[in-house]
């Protein structure tokens, strides 16, 4: 299915999109108040610009205020900005470190203890003081940055694509991330506080921006503190939803076909506020170069999406030696008592979750899908590789449904995952919910191991997961990433009405059925704990934290 992308997304797009432009033209005209200090070989050189002297922001009807995209970015230059992002399980913090490369050498170099809390960018480098036309401060804000953010080169002679991740990771459980800015490169630096926009009436405003003392010193960036003119207007009315990949549909109305929704006060309507990755907001597909042997970097391709041209003949096998994927899931998270969705019982309490389950490597998960004439069910198989990316075998491994569902509207893999609740021993299922999956690189979870893509193509539904009169569908989850259905998915919830009040445990279990081979059968099963509370119509959860992850 192919979601219709909400404004906010396509306001960001737009204007990512336009600003990357403007850079090549403007920045190095725009030397700003400073010059960057002498670096040593190998060490990137980096300086704050605006990309434009004026910006103009929209204020949508029955939004709450505007969404600061300013236009700013980060210049890279004599050397890449490479900095890996890891930690070794959730029981330990978060570790930043910045990669040093001056030719064929290279070097790391720790960043302080605490700086980096997580894997969504550099908290509190961007900080931000709006002005209105009297001159008084009516706004002042931190935002983090994201070195993977829109980018675009400075001059023609920068590489001509970036190998870096195209986002940053929001999901609580990522393990090791890769940030990075090509030398010769900008990175747009004005994603500022894009959960928590600031309500500006329809006026004229000066905004200044600069770099947080810490970075500055941290890197040697000058202290630029760009200026730009903000022309805030009113726009038409009409609500938005979220888009992108597994993301809430928009509801049609009763008009266009389809049933009005029944949710009350506590419907899982939208997801907790920044619970999900922003890479589940619609962005452009990654194109790029760099297939081939030795690219373990993450630089390399990931399959083509199209499905064999036909069913595999000749008998079925896999060498024994041949690269696997190895699939583990991840606690659930954004756990909420809520109404239920499309297709739920009013009136009923139910316990909704976000769920992802994603792909340690070496090798990328590929199951296609053929249908039959007239079947409402495709034959599944998945597909095997060798070092050199030539397909060595393959395996049957289940089927492929269409689901109707408003939200789904697309081929199903039917053993990929499975949910249950546990009772407080972790003894008895008391609650279970087999979910089939259309496959989709949604998450950034673990870009360090080895072979992870850093661009995978197929990161929402409109590259996978088919029509319903498709013949064939290829179905990828490649290697780093993972695949989140998340809590406001018709589907994606327990019936918690008759269980009684107490402790419980989400169990996510990839691969249940052990159909698909993998190199590690032992790692699929994660478990969160939940405590169960309230009264009938208004029951309620509590989430205790995961190790060091206290994400509810």
């Amino acid at each position: 299915m192919t979601s219709q992308p909400d404004r906010k997304a396509l306001t960001r797009a737009a204007f990512a999109a336009a600003a990357v432009l403007t850079v090549v033209t403007v920045a190095g005209a725009a030397p700003g108040a400073g010059a960057a200090p002498a670096s040593p070989a190998g060490t990137p050189k980096l300086k704050l610009i605006a990309a434009s002297k004026a910006v103009t922001l929209d204020r949508w009807e029955g939004e709450p205020g505007v969404y600061l995209d300013l236009g700013t970015y980060v210049t890279v230059d004599g050397a890449p900005l490479e900095l890996k992002v890891t930690r070794a399980s959730y029981k330990d913090p978060v570790v930043a470190r910045q990669i040093l490369r001056n030719g064929t050498h290279t070097t790391t170099r720790t960043l302080p203890a605490g700086l980096v809390k997580d894997f969504s960018g550099l908290p509190g480098f961007l900080e931000v003081s709006v002005k209105n036309a009297a001159g008084q401060e009516v706004t002042r804000s931190k935002g983090a940055f994201c070195p993977n953010n829109a980018s675009g080169r400075l001059r023609p002679d920068a590489p001509a694509t970036s190998h870096y991740p195209e986002s940053c990771s929001t999901n609580p459980f990522t393990l090791g991330s890769v940030w990075g800015v090509e030398k010769g490169w900008a990175a747009n630096s004005s994603t500022v506080d894009y959960d928590k926009p600031v309500d500006l009436p329809v006026g004229e405003y000066t905004a200044t921006v600069s770099v947080a003392k810490k970075y500055r010193d941290l890197f040697g960036i000058p202290d630029d503190r760009p200026t730009i003119k903000v022309t805030v207007r009113q726009t038409g009315g009409g609500t938005s939803a979220l888009s992108g990949p597994h993301a809430q549909h928009s509801r049609p109305s009763a008009g266009a076909g389809h049933a009005a929704h029944h949710f009350g006060p506590r419907g899982a309507d939208a997801p907790t506020p920044g619970a999900l990755s922003h890479a589940l907001e619609a962005r452009g597909l990654a194109h790029h170069v760099g297939d081939g042997l030795g690219h373990t970097d993450g630089s390399r391709v990931a399959p083509a999406l199209e499905a064999a041209g036909r069913r595999p003949t000749g008998r079925a096998g896999v060498p024994a030696n041949v690269p696997k994927p190895d699939l583990r899931s991840l606690p659930a998270w954004d756990i909420a008592v809520t109404d239920g969705e499309d297709g739920d019982v009013p009136g009923k309490d139910y316990l909704a979750f976000s769920a992802n389950v994603w792909n340690a490597g070496p090798a990328p998960l590929v199951v296609d899908g053929f249908r039959k004439p007239g079947a409402d069910l495709m034959d599944a198989y998945q597909y095997f590789y060798d070092a050199h990316g030539k397909q060595v075998g393959y395996a049957p491994t289940g089927t492929m449904e269409w689901d109707p569902r408003i939200g789904h509207e697309h081929w199903h893999f039917t053993d990929f995952a499975s949910y249950r609740l546990l009772s407080a021993d972790r003894t008895r299922q008391v609650r279970s919910g087999k979910e089939a999956f259309c496959l989709a690189n949604t998450d950034a979870i673990d870009y360090t191991v080895r072979n992870a893509n850093w661009h995978p193509y197929n990161t929402d539904l409109s590259t996978a997961c088919g029509q319903q009169n498709s013949i064939s569908v290829r179905e990828v989850l490649d290697v780093g990433s993972g695949d989140t259905y998340t809590q406001y998915r018709p589907g994606q919830s327990f019936d918690i009405t008759d269980l009684p009040n107490g402790t419980y445990y989400i169990e996510v279990k990839a691969n249940p059925a052990h159909r698909l081979q993998e190199t590690d059968l032992k790692n699929n099963v994660s478990l969160r704990k939940v405590v169960l509370g309230g009264t009938p119509g208004a029951r309620t959860v509590q989430v205790p934290p995961y190790d060091l992850i206290d994400a509810p």
